[in-house]
């Protein structure tokens, strides 16, 4: 079967909040996903969107996605955050995740980003295999922080 990597369209957007749910469930937090899929698609494509995405079809239905935005740097200027990317369970191990990442990293190139920075749990050993296959760099120094207002 063919795939095929696009950017991520306003009428995606049911489908990519049910693959981010499904992320959701895998990561062990399903009752994190708070966000509306009007406020999804608002952010996405409203008058000031904050994010972008690439979606991988097959056979019309999207298999997977990539979803980014724009992370600012003192130190290194703008670079793309990489916040999901997710290959349904059904279609893993067929090289959907690499033609993701490597449109991102065209992308990057594209918009003169320096770079790609994201994380990832340290018990996803899958991903972090990936990960590897980029020779990306892992930083066990930071923390995690947030609050919720």
């Amino acid at each position: 079967m063919a795939i095929t990597i696009r950017r991520a369209l306003k009428e995606d957007c049911e489908r990519l909040l049910e693959l981010v749910k499904e992320l959701a469930l895998y990561e062990k937090a399903p009752q994190e996903v708070t966000v509306t899929l009007d406020h999804f698609i608002e952010s996405g494509f409203g008058a000031n969107p904050v994010w972008w995405a690439f979606v991988a079809e097959e056979n019309g239905l999207v298999q997977g996605f990539a979803l980014y935005y724009v992370r600012y740097s003192t130190w290194k200027g703008q670079r793309m955050y990489l916040e999901d990317i997710l290959v349904t369970e059904q279609a893993r191990g067929r090289g959907i995740g690499k033609l993701l990442f490597d449109q991102l990293i065209v992308e990057a190139k594209e918009r003169n980003f320096n770079g790609i920075v994201w994380q990832v749990l340290e018990w996803n050993e899958p991903a972090i295999n990936f990960y590897k296959k980029y020779n990306a760099s892992f930083d066990p120094e930071w923390v995690n922080c947030s609050i919720s207002v």
